[in-house]
């Protein structure tokens, strides 16, 4: 299953007054696992950038003023989407962004349905705790050290880890990696690669365990 990890970067909170994307970034899944495909682009947003939104993300209007506007890169972002759900933190946020630049090109906007939300699973499944990303993080010891300030790429790595830690946590990579030597394995005609003991038995054990074989009545194995 293929799903795309999702964030933005914005001049503000709220399109509806002129706000604007200022970053995009994605992340490639199969099966839960990044695959190393990305996609980040800056984006100039052809207005000023508020102090307030500049302390978040710390991107000024001269890092971006030779940067693509929106319309430019709007075609390689819906490429690398295609059709994938789409797993963000506080969904609502990014996806009202998205849809009022898809607007303003006349373009189909994401529908909610496809929306993976990472706050809502986390509100659900610890209800009252904190559930920014950054408290996430260290919930499950994710180290977010780098994170000084907020940036999509980034943010989409910490949250691709957040996401498989609240759908079951890193088993279910660890499941995927020994299916996967199983398979070839099989296919190569041989048997699924057994772990060593991580030690030999002792002569204590040894000893023990010929007692107790010497005291079964008519063992099986000896007939």
């Amino acid at each position: 299953m293929r799903e795309i990890v999702l964030d933005t970067e914005t001049t503000g909170l709220d399109p509806a007054v002129g706000h604007r994307i200022v970053e995009v970034a994605c992340l490639e899944l199969l099966n839960h696992i990044p695959t190393g495909r990305t996609y980040q682009s800056y984006v100039n947003p052809e207005r000023d950038i508020p102090p307030d939104a500049f302390a978040v993300h710390g991107l000024s209007v001269e890092f971006l003023s030779d940067k693509p506007c929106f319309a430019e890169i709007a075609d390689k972002l819906v490429e690398f989407i295609a059709d994938a759900p789409l797993v963000i933190h506080n969904a609502e946020f990014d996806v009202r962004f998205l849809n009022a630049e898809f607007q303003r090109l006349v373009r189909p906007p994401l529908s909610p349905e496809r929306v993976v939300d990472t706050l809502q699973i986390a509100r659900q499944k610890f209800p009252g705790a904190p559930a920014s990303l950054d408290a996430l993080c260290r919930r499950f010891a994710i180290d977010n050290s780098t994170r000084s300030k907020h940036g999509a790429l980034l943010d989409t790595e910490l949250l691709a880890d957040v996401y498989l830690e609240l759908i079951g946590g890193r088993q279910a990579g660890l499941e995927l990696m020994t299916a996967a030597r199983a398979t070839a394995a099989l296919a190569a005609g041989g048997r699924t690669p057994r772990a060593p003991r991580p030690h030999a038995p002792t002569e204590i054990e040894l000893v023990a365990h010929a007692a107790l074989v010497a005291a079964l009545k008519d063992p099986i194995w000896m007939a």
